[in-house]
């Protein structure tokens, strides 16, 4: 049985398709391809369908990434199914926590730079949206910084597997 992984947004086309791209490719780096599963969504669902933003796919192209995607909105029924439920800010947190079926269904969300032991007390991704391809790059940064962690913090859960 695989372990599966939610990365979660607000619209679901930059940073959690972004941390998706980074993650499944550590994913692969680490041999464990087909024992985790990678996916993202987004808070909300103005953007279901759409594909990631074109900021988003360059920058991930740029640094060698793939990035394939289209955005969807988290559903609160995908927590029996999931193991891992990361979210991008504070905010994606708190909603995602209230969300939740039950307590242990809450235990599952994480912020995802809480895996960065250099992130200090701003465990926040920033939205990129609104900025130019600079937000995208520091973006993509503070997501692969966060990514060794995140990867450890799956094995270990998992039992320790690696390739």
């Amino acid at each position: 049985m695989s372990y599966r992984v939610c990365f979660v947004c607000t619209g679901n086309i930059c940073r959690s398709p972004m941390a998706e791209a980074v993650f499944r490719a550590r994913v692969a780096e680490a041999g464990l391809d087909g024992l985790v599963e990678v996916d993202s969504a987004g808070t909300g669902g103005w953007h279901e369908g759409d594909g990631a933003d074109p900021r988003t796919v360059s920058v991930l192209e740029t640094n060698g990434y793939e990035s394939g995607h289209a955005a969807r909105q988290f559903r609160a029924d995908w927590f029996s199914r999931l193991d891992l439920v990361i979210a991008l800010d504070a905010g994606h947190l708190q909603a995602l926590r209230r969300l939740a079926p039950t307590p242990a269904d809450a235990e599952k969300v994480r912020l995802l730079r809480s895996y960065d032991p250099s992130a200090g007390h701003d465990l926040d991704v920033p939205d990129p949206y609104y900025g130019g391809s600079d937000r995208f790059e520091e973006c993509l940064e503070m997501v692969e910084a966060a990514s060794p962690g995140l990867l450890a913090a799956v094995q270990e859960r998992m039992g320790g597997q690696a390739a």
